[in-house]
């Protein structure tokens, strides 16, 4: 999934730098209008605005612009479409520019096409398919986890005001928050919630965009039936009528084989037990306040020792773990691998550590006595820890299994950095 399909395209006209990074027309520019040729409620449209409103460069929308037509003309294809220019949506320093390309880079290749094959094939845009559907959904899971990781000590993504990467990441955000990714999707990222949020109500965004509100409900698949061809009357001719035929001996078909039963998950063939997985997960999710009295009490009222099992798993190793992104991400693929065995399991992964190398601990219950077979056979994820049973007997463990469930940090004395869920 590496391009967002669709990509709306952004046409503009700026100033150029000098072989030296000065600026070479820059008085001019912000003399003169400036026209932007693209359509209303372009997200790519509105970054231009926006980078525009914050830079007093006076841009106005082409008007009774078309995609696909007015772009197309002669004068229109004669236009320069690149242009860059100088101030402080770059950042301060040159760290800071680096950090600005970095996050424009990830809005674009993580977050954009997350949202991208979520929300068009709903639309009608692309085909729609189901397994499409989740690999995009847990990729921008992903992606959100990483960003509410960096946003929860941070106000923007680089230094303390706004940059081009918060335009960027706040209009390809944009179409996700108004259209498809309703609250009880974002209330697992509050961080990115508040980010968004404040960034579409400053005074320059809202001056492009309007008010902006968050989806309610995610649009249905789009279903269209395929028309029906009939003849024209003009394909229609007269024949002259024919001899019935004569009837013909049918013989019988052969007896097709019938198709074999596709074979149960073995953990379907266990004995019920009391415990109802959607259940529990349903009180995890829901629980916002008094976590360690409601949702952890009533997960050992609900846990059946005979029918479940919890295991802790401990990452072989952690010395590679030297940048926090990439541990993170590490850890988002482990989960996303993990989806054949949602019907089967819940998870919490921690990464732990306020300085590199980052320590990844995790917690999982499973359906059965042990770690799946099916699971071991096909995540190969599952090497690169060390799983170990726990004793429910042992008070201690049975607490650690409490704070790992409850996020709690400092986690045995350490940072924590992050903690993901599988469920």
């Amino acid at each position: 999934m590496a391009a967002s399909p669709r990509r709306a395209p952004l046409v503009a006209v700026g100033t150029r730098r000098s072989r030296h990074g000065h600026r070479q027309g820059d008085l001019d520019l912000r003399k003169m209008g400036q026209v932007l040729h693209s359509g209303p409620g372009n997200k790519n449209a509105f970054k231009g605005l926006i980078a525009a409103e914050y830079s007093g460069v006076k841009v106005e929308l082409a008007k009774n612009f078309e995609m696909g037509v007015s772009n197309k003309t002669p004068d229109f294809l004669k236009m320069n479409p690149l242009g860059k220019d100088d101030n402080p949506l770059f950042g301060s320093s040159r760290i800071e520019q680096a950090h600005v390309e970095q996050w424009m880079d990830f809005a674009a290749t993580e977050v954009d096409p997350g949202i991208g094959w979520y929300l068009y094939p709903r639309l009608g845009y692309i085909p729609y398919a189901q397994t499409t559907e989740e690999t995009a959904i847990a990729s921008l899971k992903r992606a959100l986890g990483c960003l509410n990781t960096h946003l929860a000590s941070n106000t923007f993504l680089v230094g303390h005001s706004v940059t081009l990467a918060d335009i960027v990441l706040t209009c390809n955000l944009y179409h996700g928050f108004a259209r498809i990714l309703t609250k009880s999707f974002t209330s697992d990222f509050p961080h990115v919630e508040r980010y968004f949020w404040t960034m579409v109500n400053q005074p320059n965004f809202k001056k492009v965009m309007g008010d902006v509100k968050q989806a309610e409900s995610v649009p249905p698949v789009q279903k269209k039936a395929a028309p029906t061809k009939e003849p024209k009357a003009k394909d229609v001719k007269k024949e002259a009528p024919k001899e019935a035929p004569k009837p013909k001996v049918v013989e019988a078909p052969a007896e097709e084989e019938a198709p074999k039963p596709k074979p149960k998950n073995p953990l379907d063939l266990l004995p019920p037990s009391p415990m109802i997985l959607d259940d529990w997960k349903r009180l995890y999710s829901n629980t916002k306040t008094n976590f360690r009295e409601v949702a952890i009490k009533g997960f050992w009222d609900m846990y059946d020792p005979e029918g479940y099992s919890l295991w802790f798993c401990d990452y072989k190793y952690n010395d590679e773990n030297t940048v926090s992104f990439v541990t993170m991400n590490k850890v988002g693929g482990f989960l996303q691998r993990m989806d054949l065995c949602r019907k089967y399991a819940f998870g919490k992964m921690l990464v732990i550590g306020s300085e590199p190398p980052f320590k990844l601990k995790g917690l999982w219950l499973f359906r059965g006595q042990e770690v799946p077979k099916f699971v071991m056979d096909e995540v190969y994820d599952m090497e690169l820890y060390e799983w170990t049973k726990v004793d429910i007997s042992d008070e201690a463990q049975k607490e650690r299994v409490s704070a790992m469930i409850e996020d709690q940090e400092p986690f045995e004395g350490e940072a924590l950095l992050d903690a993901k869920c599988f469920k």
